[in-house]
């Protein structure tokens, strides 16, 4: 029942609020918003992306600890997936800036 009155909180703030959002403004304003909304997104990219590369790093030094004779095939694969991990990072970081540039 506390969860439903919540919901219910949520969504009356987000119906009363709709219409400030339906409102044309000035290219400024609307401007400063797309440069919140890239920074939200890079921040998201970078935060989960730093997420996935210390499972990652985890797992590996768990798999080393338990087949030591294995180090450099799993040294191998941890670094190119940490690799590819960043370049998720820095794909998002260019296209946010091809966009606000």
């Amino acid at each position: 029942m506390k969860v439903m009155k919540y919901v219910f909180m949520t969504l009356a703030t987000l119906l009363i609020a709709s219409p400030v959002f339906a409102q044309t403004g000035a290219d400024a304003s609307s401007k400063g918003l797309f440069y919140i909304a890239a920074g939200i997104g890079m921040a998201l990219a970078a935060g989960l992306c730093g997420l996935a590369q210390g499972k990652a790093t985890a797992s590996a030094a768990e798999a080393v600890a338990r087949n030591p004779g294995a180090r450099p095939a799993i040294f191998t694969f941890l670094i190119l997936g940490l690799a590819f991990i960043e370049s998720l990072a820095l794909f998002t970081f260019v296209i946010i800036f091809l966009k606000v540039a």
